[in-house]
This record gives structure tokens, C-alpha cells and sequence, in this order.
């Protein structure tokens, strides 16, 4: 069972994830909290895999309460839940250390896909979504740009994970084992202090490695 907390501020809601998300079979809800410091508490004593974390809600923010997480080296993953918000606070929350995105108007079997993507480690952030996280970003002269030191294959192996693609799929493209992928992902992490496969994206997009409307090979993509 992939073991989940849901903080929520709106109490129709988290009582309404809660119903769906234990629906699946698989997934079960160990906690909910109605604001981020209620929530972080509960991390620390239900030790979950996943934590459903909303944007927007009193004392302690999403954000907030996701970047908290990661500097205390939680093992939890946090996929936020939103509605419409601002490009600021969606790269906020990446930038916090946020495995992905989920719409709370989504289908349940969508939400149930993206909280189990996130348990097995990837991530939930479509080519779309993130073009358009960063794009500000881009065109913005004064904002410095990541300098992204890798090799050719390194470089290959960062623009597909920049379109969604897992470390199976990227081996396949490149005719790799999956443990080379693997290495390939973690040197480059570590050799620029990121923590996940998220901020690696983000990286790639501000340093330009990665240019929207680009294919993997630097080729304009065709309509």
C-alpha cells in the first residue's frame, strides 16, 4: 500500500480526496492536516510516501511547508494540488523541492496515476507545463542562469527527462543499459547540488540547455 497524507485547508475537499484516493485499492490515507504546519507534524510521525499538498492555506503555505520537508531530508514526496495558480507560485513550488502537479479537478484515475508515479520515484511535470513555468524565466536578462557543466551524453540524457521520459525510456531512446541512466541522472545531481530530477528540469531550462518548442537534438519541433 502507497502510504498518503492530504493537507488541505478546505475541509469539503480533504474530506473528498480522502474518499477518492483510498477508492483505489492500492493507496491509503495515513493523516490530513488543514494547513502546512499541521502537516509537516504529521510527516514527521506518519512517515509517508506521498503527501497531497495544496498551494494556498493559513499559517504555513505549500510552499513553505515543501521546502521545510526538504531541508529536513523527509523521505515523503509532495505532489501539489492546485486550480489555477500563478506561474510564480507553480516554479515556487518546484523550486521547493515538489515532485509534480495534479489539478484538483482531474479525474480520480489521473490522481491516482500521478500519486503512484510519485511513489515509484518520477515525477509528474508534462513538456507543457514546465515550458511555460519557465519561459519568464528565460526571457528575464538580469536572472542568472544555472551553468550546467556535462558531457554529450549527459547533456542527451537531461533533455529527455525535460520531456517527461523515465530512465527506461530514455536508455531505449539512447540504446543505454538503465543503470548507465541512472549514473548518468545521479553525477549530475550531485555534481550540481540538485535534489531531484524536478529542479534538474528547471536547471535545464534556465541554463538553455533546454529551449521550449525544441525537440531533444536541438531541432525546432514540427506542429
Amino acid at each position: 500500500m502507497i502510504r498518503v497524507v492530504v493537507v488541505e485547508d478546505e475541509t469539503l475537499v480533504r474530506e473528498g480526496l480522502v474518499a477518492i484516493v483510498t477508492a483505489s485499492g492500492d493507496i491509503e490515507v495515513v493523516g490530513t492536516a488543514g494547513d502546512g504546519a499541521e502537516g509537516l507534524e504529521l510527516v514527521a510521525t506518519t512517515e509517508p510516501d506521498v503527501v497531497l499538498m495544496d498551494i494556498r492555506m493559513p499559517r504555513l503555505d505549500g510552499i513553505a511547508a515543501t521546502a521545510r520537508l526538504s531541508e529536513q531530508g523527509s523521505a515523503a514526496r509532495v505532489l501539489v494540488l492546485t486550480t489555477v495558480e500563478t506561474d510564480e507560485a507553480l516554479l515556487g513550488a518546484l523550486r521547493a523541492g515538489a515532485a509534480g502537479f495534479v489539478l484538483k479537478s482531474s479525474p480520480r484515475v489521473e490522481l491516482w496515476h500521478a500519486i503512484r508515479t510519485i511513489a515509484d520515484g518520477g515525477m509528474l511535470l508534462s513538456p507543457a507545463i514546465t515550458q511555460r513555468l519557465v519561459e519568464q524565466r528565460l526571457a528575464a536578462p538580469t536572472r542568472s542562469r544555472p551553468d550546467l557543466r556535462l558531457s554529450e551524453r549527459q547533456a542527451d540524457v537531461v533533455r529527455l527527462i525535460a520531456r517527461g521520459m523515465t530512465n527506461l525510456e530514455i536508455a531505449g531512446t539512447l540504446h543505454l543499459a538503465e543503470t548507465t541512466v541512472k549514473g548518468y541522472v545521479s553525477e549530475v545531481l550531485t555534481r550540481h547540488g540538485l535534489r531531484d530530477r524536478t529542479q534538474l528540469v528547471v536547471a535545464a531550462y534556465e541554463s538553455g540547455l533546454v529551449v521550449p518548442g525544441e525537440m531533444p537534438d536541438g531541432s525546432p519541433s514540427t506542429p
